[in-house]
């Protein structure tokens, strides 16, 4: 008895160790729909703040691009990790899964499956973990048109691209320098998005909407 007691004593120590180590800023992963414009982005905004890639890993969908896989492979990787990939499992404050509505079937499934997964699983230090589904109608372009543009009505995912190349005319599917190309704007872009989400939810699709800004403005304040 003596012996699972103290067995029980050092894992409750080598817990408050973890917990103590790790107060100061949160893990975060992002799993992305896009195999290349979402994660570019991301990994952008990591290196212009210096964030540790301990401190926020990106990776792609690998189950697909549908919104219902892009939450479920959230989920896998959060819960398996990926030792290729040098990922342990549960390593991880907050998940957050990228979408976009386009004319995806499983776009009202995914929110609601990541809804019921919010802070309804634990980490690896046994806190329950933020899990929120990043959606855009009608797709992520529509957060980097709000930096030149205030889009308050319906809009195509084609307009959506015709409209951004006017500001930045070599964007294309995958380019790596579009947090370089609307950094300089980003508090217009966070304001209007802000307005966007008081007046629409992701529910609301072909309403525009886009919680771009609340993952992105997570990452800046873990800046050292």
């Amino acid at each position: 008895m003596g012996r699972d007691n103290s067995q029980k004593e050092r894992q409750k120590k080598q817990l408050e160790r973890r917990q103590a180590r790790r107060v100061s800023y949160d893990r975060i992963l992002i799993v992305s729909e896009g195999s290349e414009t979402e994660p570019n982005y991301f990994e952008e905004i990591r290196k212009f703040y210096r964030l540790h890639t301990a401190s926020v890993v990106v990776q792609p969908s690998e189950l697909g691009t549908a919104p219902i896989q892009v939450v479920k492979y959230a989920k896998k990787l959060f819960e398996n990790g990926d030792p290729h990939k040098n990922i342990r499992p549960r390593a991880f404050e907050r998940v957050y899964a990228i979408f976009d509505r386009d004319d995806h079937d499983s776009y009202f499934n995914a929110l609601q499956l990541a809804e019921s997964l919010d802070h309804k699983i634990k980490n690896d230090i046994r806190q329950y973990i933020d899990f929120r589904a990043i959606a855009s109608v009608p797709s992520f372009e529509l957060w980097l048109l709000l930096h030149f543009e205030d889009i308050q009505a319906p809009i195509s995912r084609t307009e959506v691209m015709n409209r951004l190349k006017t500001h930045i005319p070599h964007y294309v599917k995958g380019t790596n320098d579009s947090f370089a190309c609307t950094r300089n704007y980003l508090e217009i872009a966070n304001a209007r998005a802000e307005r966007l989400a008081v007046r629409f939810t992701a529910y609301d699709a072909p309403e525009p909407f886009t919680e771009i800004f609340k993952l992105v403005a997570n990452l800046t304040t873990l800046r050292s």
